[in-house]
């Protein structure tokens, strides 16, 4: 005997404009009907009718969500939900940023080493791949906005610890449990912002992760130079402590955010997304589209175990499809050449960099981040806003051809200075000042935002959450390695060594994105798979 189907699809005739009630057969969902029908009646019609359907759901979509010509207006309930949860990467960026400064206070304070620095800063990252993992299952089990509410929380714990932190040890308590809190935000933020995004702003809301870490980079730079004023064992203290203000923020604002659509769906809470999703969109006729489209990819799923995230890695690994195995190195990579780039590492070690090249005093060192961190949020605010005009492979070729060049240019300076004898001359800091200006930009520009966009926007809706997990866990991994071995590295090769290394390795990534992403601007969630699927390498770049 068949299991009925979940999302109890009910045919009905429904008029759309320019069209008689007859002449569009359309699947409307609600668990009613299907505990009433059961499987036998799930997809008759759709069944008889597959071509027609396809056509039918075609102009609808050209009818319903306008032309490519015509720009899509922002939804605001959409945009405030996307913006809320968003807000949780506040929480990485400031631990970034204030970390870069805050560590010189914390070495002359606890008398700590290089290496013990090395551990402190990196630890993070690494830990975060434990929330990264763990936060697949746990938004599939909970729902994302509890989830969003999970993730501020822990930072929040985090956070109060490093502030009172007594020593050493008690120091690294704090950040081992900021860092699960982290991963918990990495994963949730952008997944969240794309599944209640409509499918044209989809690139600029799933981009407002990346835009809230700069944000929060920006005000860990402004507090180091506001606080490097007190005494030594006071101002690193309230440095990491005041990380504890924007996440209770987060939980505050969590608690109005409205739920994932296309999470309510996979539960069979049919009616309240489509109250969302009337919220989310222009007309109840797109909410209704969207629904149907939610529903019909959801039905497709005849294994039940898939609910609740139950069997997911089973097909994520031990036998993954043509598509989802192509989605898997598309993601993965993305994730990899994100923090291989040494993007966290320049920014965390910035003012190490910056004291090589030249320039000793601690407030100017102070300012010269906080110029930089102006810029990285300049150029993420421009890349959000053109990510639904241009598409993403653009954006995140420039992106990293741009910084490979930026790396290289860097290394080249840092070498020049280094084996100078006669002192450091004016114009080779500024090469150094600029180029690593033009790095963390035209990282702003690509691999920043798109990262969190492509990760959450490719994966099928069963798999989203723990897929993109998947992915972010390499992406913290990497980004864990890469800072807590940038120093020891550049003391062995030189700054300038390691900088023309990153540069090498940003040529590869610009490689593997040519042959390896296929755009997907404008498209729905429900149809990104295809694009994966059978589909010859060399294609990609359509």
């Amino acid at each position: 005997m068949k299991e009925p189907n979940l999302y109890g699809p009910l045919l009905q005739k429904i008029p759309r404009e320019g069209e008689q009630e007859s002449d569009v057969p359309v699947l409307l969902f609600s668990r009613e009907a299907g505990a009433k029908h059961g499987a036998d009646c799930s997809c008759r019609e759709a069944d008889h009718q597959p071509a027609t359907e396809h056509v039918n759901a075609g102009s609808r979509r050209s009818h319903v969500y306008g032309s490519g010509s015509r720009p899509r207006r922002l939804n605001c309930y959409a945009l405030g939900g996307a913006i809320l949860a968003s807000t949780t990467s506040v929480l990485l960026g400031y631990d970034i940023g204030v970390m870069s400064g805050a560590v010189l206070f914390i070495q002359e304070n606890l008398n700590i080493t290089s290496t013990q620095v090395e551990i402190l800063v990196g630890s993070l990252n690494v830990v975060s791949l434990v929330g990264s993992l763990a936060s697949g299952r746990t938004s599939d089990w909970l729902g994302r906005r509890y989830t969003v509410v999970l993730a501020a929380s822990t930072f929040l714990i985090g956070a109060l610890l490093m502030g009172l932190a007594p020593s050493f040890s008690f120091l690294m308590a704090g950040r081992l449990v900021a860092g699960i809190g982290v991963g918990y935000a990495l994963m949730i933020a952008p997944v969240y912002a794309a599944e209640i995004s409509p499918s044209l702003t989809r690139g600029f809301m799933a981009s407002l992760p990346e835009v809230f870490i700069n944000i929060g980079i920006l005000l860990g730079y402004i507090s180091n130079y506001t606080l490097s004023g007190l005494q030594s064992d006071i101002n690193w203290r309230l440095m990491l402590g005041l990380a504890a203000l924007p996440a209770a923020a987060v939980v505050l604002g969590a608690m109005a955010m409205p739920e994932s659509p296309r999470w309510l769906v996979t539960e069979g809470r049919i009616e309240e997304a489509r109250q969302i999703l009337i919220k989310t969109s222009e007309t109840e006729e797109e909410a209704q589209d969207r629904l149907e489209e939610m529903a019909r990819a959801a039905s497709l799923d005849p294994d039940k175990a898939h609910r609740h995230g139950q069997g997911v890695w089973r097909e994520l690994l031990l036998n993954p499809s043509r598509p989802v195995r192509r989605i898997l190195i598309a993601a993965i990579g993305v994730n990899f050449f994100m923090q291989a780039s040494g993007n966290d590492a320049v920014v965390y070690y910035s003012p190490e960099v910056f004291r090589d090249a030249g320039i000793d005093n601690r407030q100017q060192l102070m300012g010269v981040t906080i110029i930089m961190g102006f810029v990285k949020t300049f150029f993420v605010f421009v890349s959000a806003l053109f990510l639904d005009r241009f598409g993403r492979r653009p954006l995140l070729m420039l992106g990293s051809a741009g910084m490979a060049i930026s790396l290289t240019g860097l290394g080249m300076g840092s070498k020049f200075l280094g084996s100078s004898s006669s002192g450091k001359p004016l114009w080779a800091i500024a090469l150094c000042v600029v180029a690593v200006c033009a790095d963390v930009s035209f990282f702003s520009i690509g691999l920043g935002p798109i990262t969190w966009v492509y990760s959450s926007e490719i994966f099928p809706t069963r798999l989203r959450a723990q897929g993109t997990s998947l992915a972010i866990s390499v992406n913290r991994l990497v980004s864990g390695a890469v800072a807590m071995s940038f120093l020891s590295i550049s003391r062995e090769i030189t700054f300038g060594g390691m900088f023309i290394l990153l540069g090498g390795i940003m040529a590869l990534a610009t490689f593997f994105f040519y042959f390896f992403l296929p755009e997907t601007k404008g498209k729905s969630l429900e149809e990104i798979e295809a694009l994966f699927d059978d589909r010859p390498s060399t294609s990609s770049k359509s």
